[in-house]
């Protein structure tokens, strides 16, 4: 049986709460983790917390988020039949979330938003680059590939290329060349079109190179 959890839906809880953003049939849902509900079903079944009905190489039991020793954790321990990778890598045992997590579920994405975004350091990772391994221009990119996340709000997406372009009065060439310099600095390269300035934005802001301060 699964455990009811009503804060469901794409604008349900206070928004700075953490939460898991998804999309289920083309409609994008959040659905707010709260310790009151201390453990969150995702699978394909419709009674799931998170219910990714739409997908077929997802189990109805699939993945378990859970709040364990103070943090927020995902499970998969052998639940799903397609597994599960976590920033692109395979889940085994549990994990703990870190702000900006990508969770692959089958061929759906579950997101783990959190206000602290900047305060967390995902250790499970590529290693972020040094400070002087970054130039000055590729650092304006980043500030300006970042600014939309002043606000923390959901479903927040990284400034366009024509964006960047315009505020720094650059080329859209000159962008794409930087940002493939960043993509592979940050060893993003290899992920597919529609991540990679997601990814590079989340590293950019856990490193620190950008902070809110730098905005």
């Amino acid at each position: 049986m699964f455990p009811r959890n009503n804060d469901t839906g794409p604008d349900s809880g206070p928004a700075d709460a953490p939460c898991l953003l998804y999309a289920d049939c083309g409609v994008r849902r959040r659905l707010v983790l709260s310790v009151n509900t201390p453990r969150v079903v995702i699978g394909r079944s419709p009674h799931a917390d998170v219910a990714l009905t739409a997908d077929p190489t997802v189990s109805r039991l699939h993945a378990v988020v859970e709040w364990a020793g103070g943090h927020w954790t995902i499970v998969d321990g052998g639940l799903s039949l397609n597994g599960t990778r976590v920033n692109g890598r395979p889940l085994t045992g549990w994990r703990r979330l870190r702000a900006g997590d990508h969770v692959r579920i089958g061929s759906s994405f579950v997101n783990y938003h959190t206000p602290y975004l900047i305060r967390e350091v995902d250790t499970g990772g590529p290693a972020d680059p040094p400070l002087h391994a970054v130039t000055d221009a590729e650092r304006g990119i980043l500030d300006t590939l970042c600014r939309p996340y002043q606000q923390n709000a959901p479903f927040t997406c990284p400034a366009s290329n024509s964006q960047i372009a315009d505020e720094l009065h650059l080329s859209e060439a000159t962008v794409k060349t930087h940002l493939r310099a960043l993509f592979a600095k940050f060893g993003v390269e290899d992920l597919p079109q529609n991540q990679k300035r997601a990814r590079l934005a989340e590293h950019v802001l856990r490193s620190r190179l950008v902070t809110k301060r730098d905005r």
